[in-house]
């Protein structure tokens, strides 16, 4: 059990962690000054490396020999891409793709 000065102590960490992550980009690369070529590289290839390694992690205990064969991970990962290739929002594929592999999951594939 944390006393209340510990308590505050954390809560003010987490405060000037949050804070600092998102002052510090705009203090390293400022309106005025152009940014720099390592951060644009970054910027392109970053979101396709975290979707990749996303998918991985998603499909790495997936048996195609017990259970459901990934059935429901499969069926789920295709509604997402369709979604996504379809709408163009993100938010309405992941999403979609989360509820109905949840739905899946409990109701379906038992």
């Amino acid at each position: 059990m944390m006393t209340t000065e510990q308590q505050v102590i954390t809560i003010g960490m987490i405060i000037l962690g949050t804070v600092l992550t998102r002052f510090i980009p705009f203090w390293l690369f400022p309106a005025d000054k152009p940014t720099p070529a390592y951060i644009q590289y970054l910027g392109k290839v970053l979101p396709a490396a975290v979707i990749g390694l996303l998918v991985i992690y998603c499909f790495k205990d997936v048996s195609l020999t017990a259970g459901n064969r990934g059935i429901p991970e499969l069926l789920c990962a295709g509604i997402t891409m369709l979604l996504h290739f379809w709408k163009r929002s993100m938010l309405l594929s992941i999403a979609a793709g989360t509820i109905s592999y949840m739905v899946m999951v409990q109701m379906v594939f038992q």
